[in-house]
């Protein structure tokens, strides 16, 4: 495969949680507090302005937008336009909200942050919430060392987590009502995982802010890819395109002090693969 990435979109704050949905690849620029879609020519629009520091995106099965909002540790859904609560989550989680995956049913699966990572804080672990399509809230995994991305694979049986502190992919299975069990080690790594998404072989793309690099890796640790870029991180990446062999990069130049006061220089890149995406989201 080609491994040197192309620039599709610049002039960005800071963006994660990427997702192709409808024909274009939805984002959130976080510290610009804006959700945004742009297609594979690199044509962008603002989805919803104003979104109060968004991260994790999904979709509920009536098709309407999901989105956290990180510092107020809420679920939000945007109907006709207008963002409104689905669950307020700031008794569980008092320092920020991170990723989210959403099932097929419309469960969103939302990490924590547990401790304020950009500025320096001793680590300390956090949760996985469940967000029931009601707005019932329940912890669904505790003691994960900074829960990151999350990726569902497509029989909608397993859950797999990005522990960033911990170097290492986590996964489980997921109950019929939603419940995670069974936790075990998926993949040691040796970057900073942040953003995943899996692919049709079952194997996870992970990003690595640290490192700048975005790695394929498959269950028990072997590595067959590697992307890099130059003086940036990879927070997050997502397969997409109509095909879904684009693997489309979340790049940005800051530091963990920059960007815990929302100071950072973003882009969406994309490199060719060779397998297409799979699973949620």
């Amino acid at each position: 495969m080609n491994s040197t990435p192309t620039v599709l979109l610049d002039n960005l704050t800071f963006p994660e949680c990427p997702r192709w949905h409808d024909g274009s690849l939805w984002f959130s620029d976080v510290h610009a507090h804006r959700i945004m879609r742009v297609d594979a020519q690199g044509n962008a629009r603002v989805a919803l302005a104003d979104a109060h520091q968004p991260a994790g995106l999904g979709w509920a099965p009536d098709g309407s937008l999901l989105f956290v909002r990180m510092a107020e540790r809420t679920l939000m859904r945007v109907a006709d336009g207008v963002a409104g609560t689905v669950a307020d989550l700031s008794l569980l989680e008092q320092v920020q909200l991170n990723d989210m995956t959403v099932d097929a049913r419309g469960r969103a699966y939302i990490g924590a942050f547990g401790f304020d990572i950009n500025a320096g804080e001793k680590a300390v672990t956090a949760n996985i919430f469940l967000v029931q399509p009601d707005g019932a809230v329940r912890v669904a995994a505790d003691n994960l060392r900074f829960p990151n991305g999350m990726v569902i694979t497509p029989d909608g049986r397993t859950l797999i987590v990005a522990e960033t502190v911990g170097r290492c992919l986590t996964a489980f299975d997921i109950a019929a009502d939603g419940s995670l069990s069974n936790r075990r080690a998926w993949a040691p790594l040796a970057i900073f995982p942040d953003g995943i998404c899996l692919d049709a072989e079952g194997a996870v793309w992970a990003a690595a802010p640290v490192t700048g690099v975005c790695v394929r890796v498959r269950e028990g640790g072997e590595v067959t890819d590697t992307v890099s870029v130059e003086n940036k991180g990879v927070y997050a990446c997502m397969l997409g395109g109509e095909d879904g062999r684009t693997l489309y990069l979340c790049t940005a130049r800051t530091t963990g002090p920059d960007l815990a006061k929302g100071v950072s220089t973003g882009w969406i890149e994309t490199v060719c693969v060779e397998i297409a995406h799979a699973g949620l989201p």
